[in-house]
This record gives C-alpha cells, sequence and structure tokens, in this order.
C-alpha cells in the first residue's frame, strides 16, 4: 500500500499514514489562507526512505488546492521548497 498524506484539522497537523500507521506529520497554525508550517518529524524507522519528502509534498499540494499560502517556519518545509522551487510561489514571507 502505498501512503497517503492527510489533513487531520483537529490535531492542527498533515499526516503520512501506510494504513493505520502514522509514519509522520508535520504541525502547523492556519492564520487568514495561511498555513504555518512549524515542525515535521517523521518515525526514525522510515528516515532516509523519502516518507518526510512525500509528507511535505502532499501538503504543500493541498494549500494549493485551497489557494492558501504556506509560511515554512520549519527548517524541513523550507528546505524541501527550496529544492522543489516549483513550490516556491506558495511561499508567504510577510509577517
Amino acid at each position: 500500500m502505498e501512503p497517503t498524506v492527510q489533513d487531520v484539522p483537529e490535531s492542527s497537523r498533515y499526516e503520512i499514514r501506510d494504513g493505520d500507521r502514522v509514519l509522520g506529520h508535520a504541525a502547523y497554525r492556519r492564520e487568514g489562507g495561511r498555513v504555518v508550517f512549524t515542525h515535521t518529524e517523521v518515525d526514525p524507522e522510515t528516515e532516509g526512505t523519502g516518507v518526510g519528502s512525500r509528507l511535505v509534498r502532499g501538503a504543500l499540494d493541498d494549500v494549493r488546492a485551497r489557494q492558501e499560502h504556506a509560511v515554512p517556519q520549519c527548517s524541513f518545509v523550507r528546505g524541501w521548497i527550496e529544492k522543489h522551487p516549483d513550490y516556491a510561489d506558495l511561499v508567504d514571507t510577510a509577517p
């Protein structure tokens, strides 16, 4: 089964899951059309397997679909966007 990314608004985070198992999450807070990513974490067993990248891509695809902007306070999300400039248009750097 391919891991899936879903928004879990009651927990203020995106999760990547393989069935019932949470492989990682990206915590956020929503502020008027902006999604402020504050922390990303993956299961240590999945580090280096692309799970974190899939998580961020899925979360940012959802941000785009909602016509919102991303504020990458989390260094992992910020670094991922720097490596994938096709997502740079989502970034809102305004305070």
